[in-house]
C-alpha cells in the first residue's frame, strides 16, 4: 500500500492553478503578438514622426515639436469639417436603406436570405477601386440617375441643399456621399442583420396583445432590441469613411476633399513627414473621442 506523501496534493493543487493562470496568457499571446507589431509599434513611430522637423533631403529628427499639431489643425480643419460631415451623411444612409433591408432578409426572405446575404457581400468580391470608378458611369450627365433627377427636379433640391453645384451629379459633395454609402453599406446590414435575425419575434405579438401599434411596437420593441447592431454598424461604416480618400479623389473636386486625401498627398507627394503622421493622430483621438461619446450616449456596450 502506498504511502501519500505529505504536501503532496496542495502542491498539485498550486501547480494546476498556476497551469490554470498561465493558459489565457498563452491563448492571447498571437493577439497581443500580433497587435504589438501591427499597431502598437507603428502607433509609436508615427507619433515619434509627427514630432519630428527636417525635410526629405536632410533627414527628419525628433525635435518635440508639438506646434506641428496646430499647425496642421489650423491649416486643414475644413477637411477635418467635411470629413465628418460626409462621412455621418453616409452613415446615416445606410442606416436607413440597411435597416429595412436587414429586417427583411432576417424575417422575410424565407429560404432566399442566404442568397441575399450573398448579394450584399457580393460587392467585396470586386475592388474597392473599380466599384468607385463605377460610380462615374453611373453618375454622368448622360446617365440614367442624372436624368432621373433632372426629370423630377430633385437636382434643385440638392442643389439648394448645397450638395451640387449645377445640373450635373458627378464630381460634387452629393456624389461624394454617393460612393461612402454604396461602399460601405455590407458594414451596416451584416450587423443589424446578425442583431434583427436573433430577436425573438414572440415579443412583438406581445406588444400587439398590448395594443401597440406599428409605430409603437418598433420604437419600444423593435428598435432597443437591434441597438447592439445598430451601434455596431454605425462604428463599422463611420470610422473607415471618415478617414477615406478614394471617393473623394475620384468623385469630387478641389472643394470635396477629405483629410484622407490630404493625408495621402503630404505622406507621398509633398513629402512632409510630420504635419502627415500629425493629421493622422488627430484624426484617429477625434474619431476614438467621438465613438466614446456615441457608445455611452446609445446607452450599450454590446457590440454585435
Amino acid at each position: 500500500m502506498a504511502l501519500a506523501v505529505p504536501g503532496a496534493r496542495p502542491a498539485r493543487r498550486r501547480a494546476a492553478r498556476r497551469r490554470g493562470t498561465f493558459t489565457p496568457l498563452l491563448l492571447l499571446a498571437p493577439a497581443m503578438l500580433w497587435l504589438t507589431i501591427f499597431f502598437v509599434i507603428p502607433t509609436f513611430s508615427l507619433a515619434s514622426q509627427s514630432l519630428q522637423t527636417g525635410d526629405i533631403d536632410n533627414g527628419f529628427v525628433l525635435t518635440w515639436h508639438f506646434q506641428t499639431y496646430s499647425d496642421a489643425l489650423g491649416r486643414y480643419w475644413p477637411q477635418f469639417l467635411r470629413s465628418l460631415i460626409f462621412a455621418g451623411s453616409a452613415t446615416l444612409i445606410t442606416l436607413i436603406v440597411g435597416y429595412p433591408l436587414a429586417w427583411f432578409i432576417a424575417h422575410r426572405s424565407g429560404r432566399f436570405k442566404t442568397m441575399l446575404l450573398v448579394l450584399v457581400i457580393a460587392p467585396f468580391f470586386t475592388n474597392f477601386l473599380i466599384r468607385t470608378l463605377a460610380w462615374i458611369t453611373i453618375l454622368t450627365d448622360n446617365g440614367l440617375v442624372t436624368g432621373f433627377f433632372r426629370a423630377t427636379g430633385l437636382i434643385n433640391v440638392l442643389r439648394w441643399l448645397g450638395l451640387v453645384g449645377n445640373d450635373t451629379l458627378l464630381y460634387s459633395p452629393f456624389a461624394v456621399i454617393a460612393g461612402l454609402a454604396y461602399n460601405f453599406l455590407p458594414f451596416m446590414v451584416l450587423p443589424l442583420y446578425t442583431s434583427l435575425e436573433r430577436m425573438d419575434m414572440r415579443l412583438l405579438d406581445a406588444a400587439g396583445d398590448l395594443y401597440a401599434n406599428g409605430w409603437h411596437t418598433f420604437w419600444k420593441v423593435i428598435w432597443p432590441l437591434s441597438l447592439p447592431g445598430v451601434v455596431s454598424g454605425t462604428l463599422l461604416t463611420f470610422i473607415p469613411a471618415a478617414g477615406d480618400y478614394i471617393n473623394s479623389k475620384l468623385l469630387g473636386n478641389t472643394q470635396t476633399t477629405m483629410i484622407g486625401q490630404v493625408i495621402d498627398a503630404q505622406f507621398l507627394r509633398v513629402l512632409d513627414y510630420p504635419t502627415a503622421a500629425a493629421l493622422s493622430f488627430i484624426l484617429m483621438a477625434t474619431i476614438i473621442v467621438m465613438v466614446g461619446v456615441y457608445v455611452r450616449a446609445a446607452g450599450t456596450e454590446e457590440l454585435v
